[in-house]
This record gives C-alpha cells, structure tokens and sequence, in this order.
C-alpha cells in the first residue's frame, strides 16, 4: 500500500526584503519565483503554497544588459478593435517601474490557481520605502 506526504501545514509566514537596485532583472526574477515557490525550503511541495512573502524595493533601480533598454517592448491590449498598445523597457521604467519585475516574475510562476495565488504574495515598490514593516521581513542579497 503506498502512503502519499503531505506535510503539516505551516502556519509562520516567512517574509522577505530584495533590493533590486543593480540587480539584473533575470536573475532577480528568477531568485524571487524559486522563493515564492518554496524551493528554497527542505519541505518543498510541487502543488501546496509555502507561505513565503517577498518584497521588492528600489524597482526602478533594475538593470539590464545589452541594448534591450531600448529594444525590449511590452505589450497589452485593451480589448477594442486597434487597442494594442507597445512600450519599450525604459517608458515603462518611467511610468509604472514595479510592472516590470510583476511581468518577469508572473511568468515564471506557475499557470493556475496557485500561481495566482503565489503572484499576489509578491509586494514590488519603487522606492526603498514599503508598508511592511511590522512583519520584520528578512533581507536577501543575491551575490
């Protein structure tokens, strides 16, 4: 007969604090899903959410290399017939700098209902102020 693990839930949300200023946007984004996701914790369940908060601050700060700043374009469409609207990194950078890091992280998250659930778990401020002091999240630096 085999048995299945399921581990006992847990309870303690653990919170953490990214500076994303210098930072590359892949690797950042990268570091922030496997945190959401739980891989960094010995008790890693594919289909259970971990419970791990991260937040990012400084995300107008992101680097990238090359010449994407001027290259790399984002996309959204309002629904109305020649309602596609294109940007390119740096616009973006300047109206709405937490949008980026949401856009890298969410796609590698996965897609469904936890991913969902995971992505509202991400708090991304462009400056080095964030309203969650009371949690005492713990800084992560990713060198």
């Amino acid at each position: 007969m085999n048995t299945t693990y399921i581990p006992k839930k847990i309870e303690q949300k653990k919170w953490y604090l990214i500076d994303a200023s210098n930072e590359r946007l892949g690797r950042l984004s990268t570091k922030i899903a496997t945190i959401l996701r739980g891989k960094n914790c010995a008790e890693y369940t594919s289909f259970l959410n971990a419970q791990f908060y991260v937040i990012v601050t400084n995300a107008h700060k992101i680097n990238i290399t090359g010449q994407k700043k001027y290259q790399k374009t984002y996309k959204k469409h309002s629904g109305q017939p020649g309602g596609l609207r294109v940007e390119t990194f740096e616009q973006l950078n300047k109206r709405i700098p937490n949008r980026i890091i949401e856009k890298a992280v969410k796609g590698m998250l996965p897609k469904g209902p936890l991913g969902r659930k995971l992505f509202s778990q991400l708090k991304v401020y462009s400056s080095s102020n964030h309203p969650h002091e009371a949690q005492k999240p713990e800084d992560i630096t990713l060198k």
